[in-house]
């Protein structure tokens, strides 16, 4: 294998990291970065996290850190050595470096992980066994006669001129590294999505021919490459990716039953797109990933509850089979429990009805109960992301906003006696009284000095109070009432308009 050396290239290389490097350099070690980081500063972007490849084997590094007083773990068979940096609360990348010997694998098992792993002796040679090119370029640090920024390429795969044209290209034959551990083609794709890179031909090419062994692939993996795409800013393209290249149909084939199935007069996309590009505005707007998936898997019932053809179809019940359907993929995903019902709520409910002036409050009660609280800030999001992927301009049209401020009223603690420290009870017992009218006439003169200052609305102060008002002619007691409840009309109604200025209603 020819190799590929640029000598003289700087890299912005934090003190920690070099201190570890140091370490591994002054006990002879070999000390390559590798991975991720070398491929996000050669882009010019900082680095998560630091890894590092070496010919030294695990327990050889462990002996060395353990002796420079620095925490380390192994805990895996992949021959990497996790060493713990010392606290640091202005630290920006992750606090453990990973150090690995040099690899080379042998025959994969059902396509996901190697039969067992064997050190190889040469950088070159580790870099052989990575996934793609962008991710097969390693940097030797300068030693310690020279500043450790002036740093050695080394690219057999020429993946530093794969970043330059913006192309994924697998390492060696694309079927070859695909058939090893075949979620490589879910990475493909991600890598394309999140660096905004196109997937070379062959590559590509090997994708759609490797499709079906994503099916040997675990669940729980297949999830965390997915959602991965989800979280990017492109996600709608990247899913659109899994889709071009037959990928999809092994991770959600639900969502391509709808791809060509048209909808209802109100859109104008198929049920496909509609999805897709109610899942673009949640990423447009950095919604979180459970409103992500809701937007993504909202209308999934579409084509198998579509009645009659062309603009007149109906889709009665959709968002209730959809619910269904969602927790059967999400469960079979191995989202976790609180995830799974966070989502099926707000599919089960996104088309909630609400006209302006046709709806109570109660009824707003009622969808704030059935969608939790935390949640209903999320069922509207949702809206807005069905909104858009139908085609209309608006996401929030003036009825939104008007729910958005009855919910928010409605969500507010009434200015009441029940507010206050002291209760009826108390009343009667330390005035030594039956129920009746001038218990509540109290009640609410208290809360009117409560109201004028907060401070006094403590169970002590009240009882003292209450035994000042007591003394006085019921009939000012009972002005004092009246004027505390004036001051409370006065006080909501001020509310409500601050509330209603807030959301731009009338």
């Amino acid at each position: 294998m020819k190799k590929e050396k640029e000598t003289g290239v700087k890299i912005n290389i934090p003190k920690e990291v070099e201190k570890v490097i140091r370490i591994m350099q002054k006990n002879q070690a070999e000390a390559y970065i590798v991975g991720g980081c070398v491929r996000d500063s050669l882009m010019g972007k900082k680095p998560e996290d630091w890894d590092i490849a070496t010919n030294f084997v695990p327990e050889k590094i462990q002996e060395i850190f353990d002796k420079e007083g620095f925490k380390t773990f192994y805990e895996n068979d992949f021959g990497t050595v996790g060493v713990v940096l010392p606290s640091n609360k202005e630290r920006d990348f992750d606090a453990v470096v990973e150090i690995t010997t040099y690899r080379k694998e042998s025959a994969y098992t059902k396509r996901r992980r190697p039969e067992r792993v064997d050190w190889a002796e040469t950088i070159e040679e580790d870099l052989s066994r990575r996934d793609f090119t962008v991710n097969a370029v390693a940097i030797r640090p300068a030693d310690s006669k020279k500043k450790i920024d002036e740093c050695q390429i080394v690219d057999p795969f020429k993946g530093k001129e794969d970043l330059k044209k913006k192309t994924i290209r697998a390492v060696g034959e694309p079927l070859e590294r695909f058939s090893e551990d075949a979620l490589r083609m879910m990475r493909a794709v991600r890598f394309a999505t999140t660096l905004s890179f196109k997937i070379e031909k062959e590559t590509e090419k090997a994708i759609v021919e490797g499709s079906k062994w994503l099916k040997e692939i675990s669940q729980e993996r297949i999830r965390d490459e997915f959602v991965k795409i989800i979280m990017d800013t492109r996600a709608a393209q990247g899913v659109e990716s899994l889709r071009e290249m037959k990928l999809l149909r092994y991770i959600v084939p639900e969502l391509e039953d709808g791809y060509g199935v048209e909808q209802s007069k109100h859109h104008i996309y198929d049920c496909y797109k509609h999805n897709l590009l109610s899942l673009d505005y949640a990423a447009k707007k950095d919604f979180s990933k459970e409103v992500r998936l809701a937007a993504l898997l909202h209308d999934i019932a579409k084509p198998k509850t579509k009645r009659g053809k062309g603009k007149d179809a109906t889709f009665h019940g959709h968002e209730v089979v959809g619910a269904r359907m969602a927790q059967k993929i999400l469960e079979r995903l191995k989202f976790s429990k609180e995830e799974t019902k966070k989502i099926v709520k707000l599919i089960r409910y996104h088309l909630f009805y609400y006209n302006v002036g046709e709806v109570s409050e109660s009824s707003v009660r009622r969808l704030v109960r059935q969608v939790g609280k935390d949640s209903i800030d999320e069922l509207l999001q949702l809206r807005s992301c069905d909104r858009i992927g139908s085609g209309v301009p608006k996401a929030e049209p003036y009825k939104l906003r008007h729910l958005r401020y009855l919910i928010d009223k409605t969500s507010q603690d009434a200015i009441s006696v029940g507010m206050l420290e002291i209760k009826g009870d108390d009343i009667m017992k330390i005035l030594d009284i039956p129920p009746s009218k001038k218990v509540g006439w109290i009640l609410e003169a208290l809360l009117g000095i409560v109201l004028d200052n907060p401070s006094e609305n403590s169970l002590s102060n009240l009882k003292k109070r209450a035994k000042e008002i007591a003394s006085l002619p019921d009939e000012k007691i009972s002005r004092l009432a009246q004027k505390s409840k004036d001051n409370v009309g006065e006080l909501e109604a001020k509310k409500e308009k601050e509330i209603k200025k807030r959301y731009w209603v009338k």
